[in-house]
């Protein structure tokens, strides 16, 4: 039996309202966003909001769950499942999944959101310092230990050196954001810029940089 077409839009409204919620979010800032903005973008009221989110602070935290986790999570998976593969290629893999994540202008203003209202709500910078970006630098670590360990990458900071990695990636994704107001900017192809940062930064592991490598 089909679901009735109410009861299918009543499940469907957590989906909605964090969809309207991102937006929001992304596009004014957290402080500025009103829970009624919200439940208006979605087509409902206010109340409805409440009904499932208790707070613009839940509501947040609920976009990063939604949004951001399943990404870190298939990293992890990807990972774990490459635990045979020499770590100079899960690297590269790894640091690709982000920026392919991150060419999602949404994901990539979630950074810039947080960072711009950290002053005001450090309780939203504690969960998403906590739950986005340790686990991002415990997988990196994770993958930099395990080459250091088998002797493809040579000894190193690997926190320093994990924040390295990603830090040129998060920054262009950012940076592509903002306007350019005199329109002088020439186009960059993130795809070049991506790979021109991993074959930089992967052979400055390297023990053997110019040692024939496997086709990838």
């Amino acid at each position: 039996m089909s679901t009735p077409p109410r009861q299918r839009r009543k499940e469907a409204r957590p989906a909605e309202l964090l969809a309207a919620a991102f937006d929001l979010f992304v596009a004014r800032g957290f402080a500025a966003t009103r829970m009624e903005d919200i439940a208006q973008r979605a087509g409902v009221s206010k109340g409805t909001v409440f009904l499932y989110f208790e707070s613009k602070q839940a509501l947040l935290r609920a976009v990063v769950e939604d949004a951001v986790l399943p990404h870190l999570a298939a990293g992890e998976a990807m990972v774990e499942a490459a635990s045979g593969e020499s770590p100079e290629v899960v690297l590269r893999q790894l640091l690709l999944c982000f920026a392919t994540a991150l060419a999602d202008s949404r994901l990539a203003g979630l950074p810039k959101l947080i960072s711009a209202e950290a002053g005001n709500f450090p309780e939203l910078a504690t969960y998403y310092h906590d739950n986005v970006v340790l686990r991002i630098r415990h997988l990196l670590v994770s993958v930099l230990e395990r080459g250091i360990a088998v002797g493809v990458f040579r000894a190193c900071d690997t926190t320093l050196v994990g924040r390295l990695a990603i830090a040129p990636i998060l920054f262009e994704c950012m940076w592509q954001r903002l306007p350019d107001p005199c329109g002088q900017e020439p186009p960059l192809s993130p795809e070049a810029f991506i790979q021109t940062h991993l074959d930089l930064f992967i052979r400055g592991l390297l023990v053997n940089p110019h040692s024939p490598r496997k086709a990838e």
